[in-house]
């Protein structure tokens, strides 16, 4: 079985599993949101029909080997004296009388009935072994096509999948940011009622009450919306209620070196997409050198002519031969192709360079950014711990008259804030990971393991 027909059984065992789940609250691991998109994403499908139409575009450029037969059944019907003089000859009435100059000059209207069956068969035709060999590219690209179509798709889907993870544990920061919020105004309203607090201070609670609020809101917002676009991704419908599991695990990569740089020019879509182009250039060329050569093909054909019905015979003859065809001039048409296709394959040549250049500089940078992403994380997560204890040092110090309300509000949100710098850091961290395997071309090879 197919990879592709395997993807498709396991996506739909998953949406039947969802169908019968009713109610039943269903929870998405990374690869199976990725398994789903491979085999219900829009933009695969479409690319998996353009490859199989490429491929047909390879049978048909074989089929031009092949001969051709045509079957032809005609009527005709004239009082043009050659008309009519040819008509009589392929049935073989002809008689003495026709010769006559009034019979030859004036004749009367005459019909025939001409049933042929002819056959061309191509015996050297320089064009049409570079056309299969751009017809093979043009296949092959398709297929590079829908290779690159699964890649995109299943690092989108890596992507959004984290946008769902991030957006949940914003939201949890946000309620937790909700709850030091109010907590903070309860303590200022107790100073207030004891005569210990100023309004000011409950006023001010009060007003970062409002705005942590309004951050819950747009926490909210942002989860919906991340959940609406992976289930598009992975074709699961919108009435249907889905959790992701728990926060991913760090993707681990290997070191930046020869080996890794070599491998990703192997395995880089753009890159053998690019050497596709390249060959597909030489097969271009090869076709324009080939409109200065001959073409010869045989032909051969039988018919038969009657006058009263179709598909009957009142002659009948055959003819077949061979024939030479060469274009001496052409306007210069083809000295002006041979350059074009020239022009072509050097730029074709430039794109394989540039396109080798990018992947090395993509893939190193994918290397520096984790590595940075990495450290990035290790530091919010100590400031984490850092703006915790601040907060709870200063809330203390509130409780005795040591610390102002000022003082305790810029440290909580000091400390909102490093929450969610901890939540981007993570999430950032992980795409960072999962970033450099895409570079490398290998991204669902790795992540689907």
């Amino acid at each position: 079985m197919s990879p592709l027909l395997r993807l498709l059984y396991a996506s739909a065992a998953l949406l039947f599993s969802v169908a019968v789940a009713d109610a039943e609250t269903l929870t998405l691991s990374l690869r199976d949101s990725m398994r789903m998109a491979l085999g219900n994403n829009s933009q695969i499908k479409a690319a998996v029909y353009s490859s199989q139409a490429a491929r047909q575009g390879v049978v048909s450029a074989n089929s031009s080997y092949l001969p051709v037969v045509f079957f032809e059944e005609s009527l005709v019907a004239s009082n043009s004296p050659t008309t009519t003089f040819m008509m009589k000859l392929d049935e073989g009435r002809f008689t003495q009388n026709d010769f006559q100059i009034s019979t030859l000059n004036s004749p009367s209207t005459s019909h025939d009935y001409k049933t042929a069956l002819s056959i061309q068969q191509p015996l050297f035709v320089p064009s049409l072994s570079p056309l299969k060999e751009m017809a093979a590219k043009d296949a092959q690209k398709a297929e590079l096509e829908l290779e690159a179509a699964r890649q995109g798709t299943a690092f989108q889907v890596f992507y959004t999948y984290l946008e769902v993870q991030k957006g949940n544990a914003q939201l949890k920061a946000a309620d937790k940011a909700v709850a030091d919020a109010r907590e903070n105004m309860r303590l200022a309203t107790v100073r207030t009622s004891a005569g210990t607090g100023l309004k000011s201070d409950e006023l001010r609670s009060r007003t970062h009450l409002s705005m942590v609020e309004q951050q819950l809101i747009s926490a909210q917002n942002n989860l919906t919306l991340a959940r609406m676009k992976l289930a598009l991704l992975i074709g699961l419908p919108e009435e249907n209620m889905y959790e992701v599991s728990g926060l991913l695990e760090n993707v681990a990569v290997p070191a930046v070196n020869d080996q890794a740089i070599s491998d990703a020019l192997l395995n880089r879509v753009e890159i053998r997409q690019s050497h596709a182009d390249l060959e597909k250039s030489v097969a271009a060329l090869k076709l324009a050198r080939s409109e200065f050569l001959p073409t010869i093909g045989a032909f051969a054909s039988y018919q038969l002519n009657a006058k009263d019905a179709p598909f009957t015979s009142d002659n009948d003859s055959w003819s077949a031969g061979v024939s030479l065809k060469w274009s001496v001039f052409d306007g210069f048409r083809r000295y002006s192709e041979h350059k074009r296709a020239l022009a072509a394959q050097s730029a074709s040549r430039e794109m394989l360079e540039s396109a080798t250049k990018d992947v090395k500089y993509q893939l190193k940078e994918s290397y520096l950014r984790c590595e940075e992403a990495g450290k990035r994380l290790e530091v919010a997560r100590h400031a984490l711990q850092d703006a915790e204890e601040t907060v709870r040092l200063l809330a203390k110090r509130f409780e005795n008259s040591l610390a102002t309300m000022a003082e305790l509000l810029d440290a909580q949100t000091a400390l909102n804030q490093t929450r969610a710098n901890l939540v981007e850091n993570e999430a950032g961290f992980a795409l960072a990971g999962g970033r450099v395997y895409y570079m490398t071309g290998t991204f669902v090879k790795e992540m689907l393991k």
